[in-house]
């Protein structure tokens, strides 16, 4: 039985480790300070099993959206918080 747990436990970090967030090339089209949310124009978001589109996001950290404008190219990171889409990490492109 130990060993049988052990061994689910390894396939279940497993499974997780490989749905981790990746940085997804975007635009900003949108910032709503008031409302914590950003629109972004993105690519596919394969660990969220999300083709290319543009959506609102919630911002994980509302800070964040001081660190971009509109226009801007960027790099983000985006998963499922509390059952929201919610961008987590965002930096401008380089």
């Amino acid at each position: 039985m130990r060993k049988f747990l052990m061994t689910a436990a390894i396939a279940l970090f497993s499974t997780v480790a490989l749905a981790q967030a990746a940085p997804v090339d975007g635009q900003v089209t949108k910032i709503n300070e008031a409302q914590g949310k950003i629109t972004l124009k993105h690519g596919p978001i394969k660990n969220l099993d999300m083709d290319g589109m543009t959506m609102v996001f919630a911002v994980g950290d509302p800070a964040m959206l001081k660190t971009v404008k509109v226009g801007d190219k960027v790099k983000f990171e985006a998963d499922r918080v509390n059952g929201r889409l919610t961008v987590t990490k965002i930096s401008k492109a380089k």
